[in-house]
């Protein structure tokens, strides 16, 4: 079955660009060109991805993702001209699930979807195919959640409880961009200035324990300015 794809852009030439792009690798579309009209079709034909721009006449897209939020967890991919950490991070906050800055390349466009794609399959698998499994694996990496044990190439690595928290975190959400407030949030409870040193620290320390090379990771990207995700294979 084809996924489906909203193109939800003001711009006729940028929803044009996009929709021969993705029909090209097999993706059936539908196009609106403002907010209302991106809700609008999202409630009456259930896309699998919303591709938004943030710059809609009618509603900012930030708006248009925390009305989505409120109703349906139906992946967003951010494709836009603002490329500020700012606007980057309100919008990942709000509930976006990736962000594309203008002008990007189709086979990137193509790439982010692909592990949007991979990432809803994995979650709706049955038992036994990845939706219920313990046990999570990347390269060397292997991560049981159930034993909260992680292995590096057969050895086990010994983390701190935020160390396990960040790492498990980016397991479930993987392919996906953390902003460093989820992150903070979600393992310490708070966003005081001295959390953002110790997500700093704790990451640190997790790349390390992991043998992470900062040039070429393998396994925690970062998004410079915005938050971490990790690989999707």
């Amino acid at each position: 079955m084809q996924p489906l794809i909203l193109i939800a852009d003001d711009e006729k030439t940028i929803r044009n660009f996009l929709r021969v792009s993705l029909e090209t690798q097999d993706y059936k579309c539908l196009e609106a060109e403002n907010g209302g009209e991106a809700l609008m079709l999202c409630a009456a034909n259930d896309p699998d991805i919303l591709v938004l721009d943030l710059g809609l006449p009618d509603m900012d897209g930030v708006d248009v993702i925390r009305e989505l939020r409120k109703i349906s967890q139906l992946p967003i991919l951010i494709v836009s001209a603002r490329g500020h950490d700012r606007e980057k991070i309100e919008a990942l906050d709000a509930g976006a699930d990736d962000y594309l800055t203008k002008p990007f390349s189709v086979p990137e466009l193509l790439a982010r979807i692909r592990v949007i794609l991979r990432r809803q399959s994995a979650l709706h698998a049955p038992d036994g195919q990845g939706g219920e499994s313990t046990a999570f694996r990347i390269g060397e990496l292997t991560v049981d959640s159930e034993k909260r044990r992680v292995r590096l190439g057969g050895e086990e690595v010994h983390l701190t409880p935020n160390e396990y928290k960040v790492l498990d975190l980016l397991i479930r959400h993987q392919g996906k961009v953390l902003t460093h407030r989820f992150l903070i949030e979600n393992v310490w409870g708070s966003g005081s200035p001295d959390d953002t040193q110790s997500l700093r620290v704790c990451m640190g320390n997790l790349r390390r324990k992991l043998r992470e090379d900062p040039a070429q990771p393998r396994y925690i990207i970062t998004e410079i300015g915005v938050g971490y995700r990790l690989a999707d294979s």
